[in-house]
C-alpha cells in the first residue's frame, strides 16, 4: 500500500522526467531508450528489471562480471566501475547512474509486484550463482529501487557488509523502517554524487588549469561541440 500511494502521488512529477529522460537518451545515443535485465528478486525468482539505457548498445559486459567477482571476494569498498571513468557509458550516463535517475522505469517493476519501493538491490543471475547459502537470506524480501545499503554508505561498504545490512532490513523491515530510509535516499544519493564528483576530479584533474568539467558545461559542450 506504501509504494502504490508514493508512486501515484509522485506521478505528476515522475512521469514528465521520465519523458524528459527519454528524449534525451534517444537524441544523444542511438538505440532502445530503456534498458532490460534478467535480475533475481524474492526467493531467486527471475524478472525483466527495467532502466534506462546509459550504456552505448551492445557494450561488453563480461568486464562488469570480473569486477563484481573481484569485490565479492574481497575486502574493497563497492565501488561502481564507472566511478573512474568507463568508455561504454554514454553521453552523460554517469551523471544518470550517480543520480539514481536511471531506476526510475523500475517504479512499473514495483507496480507488477517484482519490486518494492525499499529493499535489497535486485541482483544479476551470475551473481546470485556465487552466493554462500547464508547469503541467499537477503532475498527473504522484494527488492526495491532504495535499501537499508543504499542510505548505509553503499560504496563505501564492503560485499559481504553489504549482505548483512540487506539481511538485517529482511528480519526487521516495518513501515516506519521503510520511510526512514526512503526519508534518508536524496541524502544519500548526493553523498554518493559528491565522493564520484571527488574521483574523477582526483583521478583527471584538468592539466591547464581551467574550472571543472561540470554537468553543465558537459551540456553546453555537446551543444555546440559535435566531436565531445
Amino acid at each position: 500500500m506504501l509504494d502504490a500511494v508514493l508512486i501515484l502521488a509522485a506521478l505528476p512529477v515522475l512521469l514528465p522526467l521520465m519523458l524528459l529522460i527519454a528524449a534525451f537518451i534517444r537524441l544523444i545515443s542511438p538505440g532502445p531508450v530503456l534498458f532490460k535485465q534478467e535480475r533475481v528478486g524474492y526467493r531467486g525468482a527471475r524478472f525483466m528489471c527495467l532502466k534506462f539505457r546509459t550504456m552505448k548498445v551492445n557494450a561488453d559486459t563480461g568486464v562488469h562480471q570480473g569486477h563484481l567477482k573481484s569485490l565479492m571476494t574481497s575486502d574493497a569498498p563497492m565501488e561502481k566501475m564507472d566511478a573512474k571513468g568507463d568508455p561504454r557509458v554514454i553521453k552523460f550516463g554517469s551523471l544518470l547512474r550517480g543520480s539514481g535517475l536511471d531506476e526510475l522505469p523500475q517504479i512499473f517493476n514495483v507496480l507488477r509486484g517484482e519490486m518494492s519501493l525499499v529493499g535489497p538491490r535486485p541482483c544479476l543471475p551470475y551473481e546470485y550463482e556465487n552466493y554462500l547459502p547464508w547469503q541467499r537470506a537477503r532475498f527473504d524480501t522484494l527488492p526495491g529501487l532504495t535499501g537499508l545499503w543504499q542510505v548505509s554508505g553503499k560504496n563505501r561498504t564492503t560485499f559481504v557488509e553489504m549482505i548483512n545490512l540487506d539481511i538485517d532490513y529482511a528480519r526487521n523491515k516495518s513501515v516506519w523502517l521503510d520511510v526512514y530510509i526512503i526519508l534518508k535516499t536524496v541524502p544519500a544519493l548526493l553523498v554518493q554524487m559528491l565522493d564520484e564528483r571527488r574521483t574523477k576530479k582526483t583521478l583527471s584533474p584538468a592539466a591547464d588549469g581551467s574550472a571543472p568539467f561540470t554537468p553543465f558545461r558537459m551540456i553546453v559542450n555537446s551543444l555546440f561541440k559535435r566531436d565531445f
